[in-house]
């Protein structure tokens, strides 16, 4: 296969969901992935599997992102590598009350889905100007295009962030001439991974699935989209926000929620 200019692309959260499969289709596109994620068996496992089907070495780097070290540790490591991908997929949800939800879990899925995420962002654009080039692709939600979500509070607002960050951030870069830096957000709704299990709900609409997302948004990526909605359901839905009250949406969306809490 043809070596690219920019031959490495790195996936946070790859140990599992839209993170490995970013990993496995990066590979399929010529890309040597590397692999971050805390859980260091499973990126081995991960690694593994890539490298006896694409025959390609992949890097593990196990690391808590909740910590603003580890992010900056991550850039270290990439300094004199040609990054031609950075997917900043890393996050986490969970569901039910905001009295009774858990004060620390909230904290460190802002500590992820935010902090680290904007950070990562922040140092894969001072990597991309250097090396005059490169796609970042933020992983927001479908939540993150909605004025609120009662009863996934924290969740919601997170991914409102990072929507809001990503489009900022993309529209400054074509100001200041950076046409070879493309950025994206990946606004998808429900899709079958472990983040039903880890936001502790069940989704009352079907999911559609991690290889179906991940093929959409890396097609969108490369075509310069600025946020990428898989489904044409969820981009009715979206557009209906933008007509309908404020107060109807936010007070429709938690009554969504609540369907979605495990019994």
């Amino acid at each position: 296969m043809k070596r690219r200019k920019y031959k490495y692309a790195l996936i946070t959260g790859a140990s599992s969901g839209l993170g490995m499969e970013f990993a496995k289709q990066l590979t399929e596109m010529g890309y040597v992935p590397i692999l971050v994620a805390r859980r260091k068996e499973r990126l081995i496992e991960l690694a593994e599997q890539i490298e006896n089907q694409y025959h390609v070495e992949c890097t593990v780097f196990p690391a808590d992102l909740t910590n603003p070290t580890e992010c900056k540790r991550i850039f270290r490591f990439l300094e004199d590598k040609p990054v031609g991908i950075i997917i900043n997929n890393a996050g986490y949800g969970d569901c039910g009350s905001f009295m009774d939800t858990d004060l620390g879990k909230e904290l460190s899925m802002i500590d992820l889905n935010v902090k680290a995420l904007h950070i990562i962002s922040k140092l894969a654009l001072h990597k991309f100007r250097k090396q005059k080039g490169g796609y970042l692709l933020n992983v927001a939600s479908s939540a993150g295009l909605f004025p609120a979500g009662p009863y996934m509070a924290t969740y919601y607002a997170t991914k409102s962030y990072v929507s809001s960050l990503t489009e900022a951030i993309a529209v400054e870069t074509i100001e200041q001439g950076y046409d070879r830096i493309h950025i994206s957000a990946l606004c998808p709704g429900p899709v079958d991974t472990e983040f039903n299990a880890v936001a502790n709900v069940e989704f009352s609409l079907p999911g559609i699935s991690a290889e179906y997302c991940v093929e959409v948004a890396l097609k969108g990526l490369m075509r310069g989209d600025l946020v990428i909605i898989p489904t044409l359901r969820m981009k009715l839905a979206i557009f209906a926000v933008r007509l309908l009250p404020r107060f109807w949406i936010e007070k429709l969306t938690g009554h969504q929620q609540k369907k979605k809490f495990k019994k």
